[in-house]
């Protein structure tokens, strides 16, 4: 895997979590979901990503914070 396809588009994670661009800038706002800036542009580790859904898993189940 290259380093673009580690490197998410705030479009590729609005898909993925079928969300819309407010939620994933709210989201980034708060710091629930880490990004980096390059240039202009917005990105999204796709392992700050799997982090989110990790924690959000355990808010569901109980045994987040």
């Amino acid at each position: 895997m290259g380093v673009t396809a580690d490197l998410l588009t705030v479009a590729q994670v609005m898909d993925r979590l079928q969300v819309s661009k407010h939620t994933v800038y709210h989201l980034i706002r708060t710091r629930r979901l880490r990004s980096v800036r390059i240039g202009r542009c917005r990105r999204i580790p796709a392992t700050a990503l799997a982090t989110y859904l990790r924690e959000l898993s355990g808010e569901v189940t109980g045994h987040g914070r």
